[in-house]
């Protein structure tokens, strides 16, 4: 169920349609009226966000993973706040996520090969950065014409951040070891 409709605002952001949810937020596809662009907003549960400490830490940790400049790397452009709602702007990509990809049959050694590379030049842009995914799955790795984009930050942990839960966030079934 969306929390937010068609032609809501969120800051200069118009809501446009839902594009999905998970356990850490909802996605909408959305129009930036001022650079008149399509973007994807993530709206964070409000129990992640409902208190002054852990808004401040949602922000440390955006910014820390708005520093993340890199072609295979999903871009945050924003977050804002706005009634309540604690929110991330980021770059809307159009594809669809490996897991879908898989659903239909599995991958040629060329393919897998070019899309392990990307996300490996990735990861490593990430942890030269002090900056761990702690969520990496087929899901949070979307497919596009310019190749291999990892998604799904949420759960990151940076150097000199804290976890919010001190406990495993991962997907269980993709735990790294």
């Amino acid at each position: 169920m969306s929390r937010l409709a068609p032609g809501v605002r969120l800051g200069h952001y118009l809501i446009e349609s839902s594009i999905g949810a998970g356990g850490m937020g909802e996605v909408y596809q959305a129009r930036d009226t001022r650079l008149d662009r399509l973007v994807a907003i993530k709206v964070i549960p409000p129990e992640l966000a409902n208190t002054p400490e852990a808004r401040a830490r949602f922000e440390r940790e955006a910014r820390v993973i708005s520093s993340l400049n890199h072609p295979h790397i999903c871009t945050l452009f924003d977050v804002g706040r706005e009634d309540d709602i604690e929110y991330l702007v980021m770059e809307f990509l159009e594809g669809e996520t490996l897991a879908r990809r898989l659903q239909r049959g599995p991958l040629s050694v060329t393919e897998t090969a070019r899309i392990a590379a990307q996300v490996a030049d990735a990861l490593d842009r990430a942890h030269r950065q002090g900056i761990t995914h702690r969520d990496l799955k087929p899901a949070n790795i979307m497919l596009t014409k310019g190749g291999a984009k990892l998604l799904d930050f949420g759960l990151a942990r940076g150097a000199g951040l804290s976890s919010s839960t001190g406990g495993l966030s991962q997907t269980p079934t993709m735990t790294t070891p």
